[in-house]
C-alpha cells in the first residue's frame, strides 16, 4: 500500500498547492467568489460537472448499482437531466444577471425582501449539503489509512476549507479541474472496465444475476419520481449549482458547456451502475451496499492504480464539499450577515471593508461548523433528505416563477417560500424524514399559494420588471466593483481561461 499512500499524499499535496496559487489571483470580490466570471467552455464544463458528481454520486451511485442493478443509476441520471435542464433553458438568462446569489436574484425580479428568507433557507441548505460531503471522508479514509472517524472528518475537511479560504472559487476550480481529470481516469477509464472484466463480462452478469437487476424501472417508478423532485429540480435553483454559472464567462459558455457537463453525468451515472451490478456478481453477501465501491477497488486492482481510483473517489468528495462550503459562506456572508449590519449598522457611514477578507473570513467560519457538525451528525441520508425537501419545497416555485411567469408577486414569492418551507417540515414530522410525501405535498403547497397571492397582490411595480428584463438581456449590469490591484487577475488576459 505504500505506493497508493504515495499517490493520496501527492494528489492532497497538489490540491493545497492549486489553493496557494488560486490566493495570487482572487485579488477581488468577482474573483473571489466567481472567478472573476471568466471560466472558457473547457474549465466551466469540467468545474460543474465536479461540483455535481460528489461521493453520492460516486460511491453511492455504485452502492445502488450493487442493491438495485442498472436502474440503480436513475438517482445520479436525474442529476444529470436537471443540469441539462438548466444549462439549456436557464443558465444563459442566470449567467447574464451577473449577481453573486440566488437570493440577490429574487431581489432584483421582485423588488422586495424576499432575499432574506430565500437566504435562510438557502444557507441552511448549502450547509447540510456540505456537512454530508465532509462526513464522506470518514469512509475514504478508513480504508486508505485505517483512522477512526473523527480524525477522518478533521483530516479530509481541513484540506478543503485550507485551499477554499486561500483562493475562493479560483482555488476551487483549479482543483476541480484535477478533480474532475482524476474521477474520469479512475472511474471511467479503469475501474468500470476492470469491474466488468472480472465479473465475467456482461453475458456472465446476466446469467448470475435476476432479471430485475437489468430492469430499467427496477428501482421503482415511484422512487424515480421521486430523484427528478428533489435532484432534477434541485439543480435548477442550488446556490452551489448557480455560483457556478456565474463564473462563465458568456451565457454562450454557460449553455454549451453545461450542457456537456449534463451528458458526461449521464455517462457517469451509468458507469457507477455497472460497477455496482459488477460487484454484485463478484461480492454477493456484503453487509452494506455502500461498501462495494471500496472492496471492488481494494480487492481487484493492483497497487498505484487502486490509489488512483481512491483519489478520485477522493476528488469527487472534495469537489462537492468544496462548492457546497464556498456557497455556504456566499449565502451567510452576502444575503445574511451583510442584510444585519445593513439592519443594525450605521449605513452609509460605515468604513468600507475588504471585500475580499470578509469572504475568505466567512469560508473559514463556516468550514469550522461543518467540520463540527459532521462529528456530530451519524445519518447522513437523513441530513441530506431534509437539506433537498427544504430546498425544492421552500425555494423552486418563486425562483422559477420569477424567471417565467410575470405575473408573480414579492408577497407570493414570500408566501410561496414560508407556506412551502413549514409544509415539509411538518410532513417529515408527520410521515417521516425519507418518506416521499413532503416534497409531493409541499411543493403544490407552494405553487398554490403562489399563484393565489400573486394574483390577490397588485403586480410587481413597472420599473422593478423594466430593470430585470435589462439584466436578464445582460445590459442592466450592476455598478462595477473597484479596480484589482496591479499585477491582479483583472490584467492577464483571460484567454487562456
Amino acid at each position: 500500500m505504500a505506493v497508493d499512500y504515495a499517490v493520496i499524499v501527492v494528489y492532497l499535496a497538489g490540491m493545497l498547492a492549486m489553493g496557494w496559487w488560486g490566493m495570487r489571483r482572487a485579488k477581488s470580490k468577482s474573483e473571489f467568489l466567481v472567478a472573476g466570471r471568466r471560466l472558457g467552455p473547457a474549465m466551466y464544463s469540467g468545474t460543474i460537472a465536479a461540483i455535481v458528481l460528489g461521493g453520492a454520486s460516486t460511491i453511492g451511485g455504485v452502492g445502488l448499482g450493487y442493491q438495485y442493478g442498472l436502474s440503480g443509476a436513475w438517482m445520479v441520471f436525474t442529476i444529470g437531466l436537471g443540469l441539462l435542464v438548466l444549462s439549456v433553458f436557464f443558465s444563459a438568462r442566470i449567467a447574464r444577471l451577473k449577481v453573486y446569489t440566488v437570493s440577490e436574484m429574487l431581489d432584483l425580479r421582485y423588488g422586495g425582501r424576499a432575499g432574506i428568507i430565500s437566504g435562510v433557507v438557502m444557507w441552511a441548505y448549502t450547509l447540510m449539503l456540505a456537512v454530508t460531503s465532509t462526513i464522506a471522508y470518514a469512509t475514504i479514509f478508513d480504508v486508505l489509512f485505517d483512522v477512526n472517524r473523527t480524525v477522518a472528518i478533521v483530516l479530509g475537511g481541513a484540506i478543503v476549507v485550507a485551499y477554499s479560504t486561500l483562493g475562493g472559487m479560483w482555488s476551487i476550480t483549479l482543483t476541480d479541474m484535477v478533480q474532475f481529470v482524476v474521477k474520469t481516469i479512475g472511474i471511467l477509464l479503469i475501474l468500470l472496465p476492470v469491474a466488468v472484466v472480472k465479473a465475467g463480462g456482461f453475458s456472465e452478469m446476466k446469467a448470475q444475476l435476476p432479471t430485475e437487476y437489468f430492469d430499467p424501472l427496477g428501482i421503482g417508478g415511484e422512487t424515480v419520481f421521486t430523484y427528478v423532485l428533489i435532484y432534477t429540480f434541485g439543480m435548477l435553483i442550488g446556490q452551489d449549482i448557480w455560483q457556478r454559472v456565474f463564473t462563465a464567462r458568456s451565457d454562450t459558455t454557460a449553455r454549451w458547456g453545461g450542457t456537456v457537463a449534463g451528458t458526461y453525468c449521464l455517462v457517469y451515472a451509468i458507469a457507477g451502475a455497472v460497477i455496482g451490478t459488477a460487484a454484485k456478481v463478484m461480492y454477493p453477501d456484503l453487509a452494506s451496499a455502500d461498501s462495494a465501491f471500496a472492496t471492488i477497488v481494494t480487492d481487484e486492482l493492483p497497487v498505484g492504480v487502486r490509489g488512483l481510483v481512491l483519489a478520485a473517489a477522493l476528488a469527487a468528495v472534495m469537489s462537492t464539499s468544496s462548492g457546497a462550503l464556498i456557497a455556504c459562506a456566499t449565502v451567510a456572508n452576502n444575503d445574511i450577515w451583510s442584510r444585519l449590519r445593513g439592519v443594525v449598522g450605521r449605513g452609509a457611514g460605515d468604513e468600507p471593508h475588504d471585500e475580499v477578507k470578509g469572504n475568505r473570513a466567512f469560508i473559514l467560519i463556516m468550514g469550522i461548523a461543518v467540520i463540527l457538525i459532521a462529528i456530530a451528525l451519524n445519518d447522513v441520508v437523513e441530513a441530506l433528505t431534509v437539506a433537498y425537501n427544504l430546498l425544492v419545497g421552500g425555494l423552486l416555485v418563486p425562483i422559477i416563477g420569477g424567471l417565467l411567469w410575470r405575473r408573480g408577486t414579492a408577497a407570493g414569492a414570500l408566501s410561496a417560500v414560508a407556506v412551502g418551507g413549514v409544509a415539509v417540515i411538518g410532513l417529515m414530522w408527520h410521515y417521516g424524514i425519507l418518506a416521499n410525501q413532503p416534497i409531493y405535498y409541499g411543493l403544490l403547497a407552494s405553487l398554490a399559494v403562489y399563484v393565489v397571492v400573486s394574483l390577490a397582490t397588485p403586480p410587481t411595480d413597472a420599473a422593478v420588471l423594466a430593470a430585470w428584463r435589462e439584466r436578464l438581456t445582460g445590459r442592466g449590469e450592476p455598478a462595477p466593483e473597484a479596480p484589482a490591484h496591479p499585477g491582479s487577475p483583472d490584467h492577464l488576459s483571460p484567454s487562456g481561461v
